[in-house]
């Protein structure tokens, strides 16, 4: 009898948990991506998943190994073979890449984009050019070495949305940033059914609305600027006024500071384009860590009451991880919600040609617990 309770809570917690999927704020992942003066490019983002864990992984694909997509009507969509090896995080315990790197130096992140994304409609007919919307990274990773021909290849295949059991059965709305080692970047959605392309000259994403809609709404806020606000002297009364700003930071004032994706879009853009000097990559890399400490999201502070509680045992964060890719010396760095420490993946020391096609797994943390130096005097 508590079996069966235990089990149809669990079916209620995950039916709950579908509105919160598409509208929750604890789906809150934010990117950016600075170029040092050397003309290397470094890109950051978080994962934010305050649903459940995502149970997140180190994904290492060779060339060669072959993918067979998904459909609505099952694994019978688009197959290829890997022409890049590729070093990711994946989500379910699956072979979804939601953010990596090939050897090209190519980067894609995905990222949420709830209430807006609506992908094509299926053709049976064309099933074998369809690729489903948890794949589309894969395919676009293992096949691609610029921009221009993530473009092109865009053009070629179709996307549709396929229902996931692990996001209680629903298709994933996203949406994914992609940058090149020259820092060209783009934007990808689907929206109304149609693919949008949208050049990302700042480099920045969040979530909903579509990208467009954040860029115009950048305009609100011109104003924002990193130097302070000189005294102002009023002198329409008995006497003169001066008026200081109060302590350090007055020409920020105004820019938002909660989780909401518009106000993480802007704060985003306002860090990076403020970021400081930058002579290579090595200091691009401490940059971006700290610009996107900024965007880490303590676990009950965006949920809602749909959260789905029981899966949220073990978390420590809604952050759930964030990762950085120096495309230049093709490094992928990443820090988890249980442990802080940076861990690197270096692809240059991987030999992507090897005999053994299969996908290779590694845990993003094999001790779930933070690593702390013991500095005491002895």
């Amino acid at each position: 009898m508590n079996i069966l309770r235990k089990t149809a809570s669990k079916v209620l917690s995950m039916t709950m948990l579908i509105p919160a999927l598409h509208f929750g704020g604890a789906l809150a992942c934010t990117s950016i991506a600075l170029q040092a003066n050397d003309g290397s490019v470094v890109y950051g983002r978080t994962m934010e998943w305050g649903a459940f864990d995502l149970n997140s992984r180190v994904a290492i694909v060779p060339q060669g190994h072959e993918f067979q997509a998904s459909t609505p009507e099952g694994r019978n969509g688009m197959k290829w073979k890997a022409k890049y090896g590729v070093v990711a995080l994946d989500a379910l315990e699956k072979d979804y890449l939601t953010d990596g790197m090939n050897e090209k130096g190519l980067i894609v992140g995905v990222l949420y984009l709830p209430g807006f994304a609506q992908f094509q409609e299926f053709d049976a007919s064309q099933a074998d050019k369809t690729v489903s919307e948890l794949e589309l990274a894969n395919y676009l990773l293992t096949s691609f070495a610029t921009i221009d021909e993530v473009k092109s290849g865009l053009k070629d295949i179709r996307v549709v949305g396929t229902p996931e059991p692990s996001i209680g059965g629903i298709a994933a709305p996203i949406h994914l940033t992609i940058i090149e080692p020259s820092g060209q970047a783009i934007v990808v959605e689907y929206l109304d059914g149609k693919l949008n392309i949208f050049d990302n000259p700042l480099r920045v994403m969040t979530n909903s609305p579509s990208f467009d809609w954040h860029m115009t709404n950048l305009r609100n806020y011109v104003g924002l600027t990193p130097i302070d606000h000189a005294t102002k002297t009023l002198t329409k009364g008995e006497q003169d006024v001066n008026l200081a700003p109060i302590g350090a930071g007055s020409g920020f004032l105004g820019l938002p500071g909660d989780f909401t994706p518009p106000s993480r879009f802007v704060r985003a853009t306002a860090y990076s384009q403020t970021a400081r000097n930058l002579p290579n990559s090595e200091e691009a890399l401490y940059e971006v860590l700290r610009i996107m400490d900024n965007f880490n999201l303590p676990l009950g502070a965006a949920e809602g009451p749909q959260a789905d509680l029981e899966g949220l045992e073990g978390m420590r964060s809604s952050t759930i991880w964030t990762s950085v890719a120096d495309s230049h010396n093709l490094k992928y760095y990443y820090h988890t919600q249980h442990n802080r420490q940076l861990r690197m993946i270096d692809l240059t020391k991987i030999d992507f040609t090897t005999d053994d096609k299969a996908i290779r797994h590694l845990p993003l943390d094999i001790n779930k617990v933070q690593a702390i130096q013991d500095i005491t005097p002895k």
